[in-house]
């Protein structure tokens, strides 16, 4: 097992892909597990980059599987830590980042608006989802609209790095491709949207 310097080290030198795709065919006796779990350890050591991870996903298991296991462990990791900082808040190195002025900032921005901006931010491969997810555990954002930016959000970008393949380039160069990714966003946000007010709707119900 590397270390976490030796996963930067190799992440720095453009190895961790191939990497990846060596340990996913080494421990394919354990079916999916590893495609879950390496996604899901990301969210913890944010020096891993996802997308080299969920490409590698698709290039062992397939372009639907691949996607499947990638999703299912970003969206466990990303609601564990949010969980674990939402229960430890309080403790005294959580206190400190509630003081600074960036986090502060943030923190009333998710729970001015709940999931919109938590959803916008997920959708995107090269947002600081630990910062994400732990600004959002600080904050006094739902935790249901947390769950559901994590889930939808989630899956758009999975879906986006998973369908585009390695090269972001080719993102940017084929329209079609940039068409599906961008219907895509758009059902997913309408979605959010209208699971949000339905959800919002039942919890008036419940109080009145």
């Amino acid at each position: 097992m590397p270390t976490l310097e030796e996963l930067k080290l190799l992440a720095e030198n453009d190895q961790l892909f191939d990497y990846a795709i060596r340990q996913l065919e080494r421990l394919d006796r354990f079916g999916p597990l590893p495609g879950i779990v390496l996604p899901l350890i990301e969210a913890f050591l944010p020096v891993l980059p996802l997308i080299v991870l969920v490409v590698a996903n698709a290039v062992v298991y397939g372009l639907i599987k691949g996607f499947l296991y990638s999703w299912i462990g970003a969206v466990a990791g990303a609601v564990l830590v949010f969980l674990i900082v939402r229960g430890l808040g309080r403790r005294r190195f959580f206190r400190f980042l509630r003081k600074n002025r960036q986090v502060k900032r943030v923190m009333v921005w998710f729970e001015e608006h709940g999931f919109g901006p938590l959803f916008l931010l997920m959708c995107f491969p090269f947002s600081p989802s630990a910062i994400i997810n732990v600004v959002a555990g600080l904050s006094g954002v739902k935790t249901r609209d947390f769950l559901l930016a994590a889930v939808l959000g989630k899956s758009v970008m999975i879906f986006s790095i998973t369908f585009v393949g390695d090269s972001i380039t080719s993102f940017t160069s084929n329209p079609v491709k940039t068409i599906v990714v961008l219907i895509c966003i758009s059902l997913f946000w309408l979605l959010g949207k209208y699971l949000e007010q339905r959800l919002a709707a039942r919890a008036r119900r419940k109080k009145g």
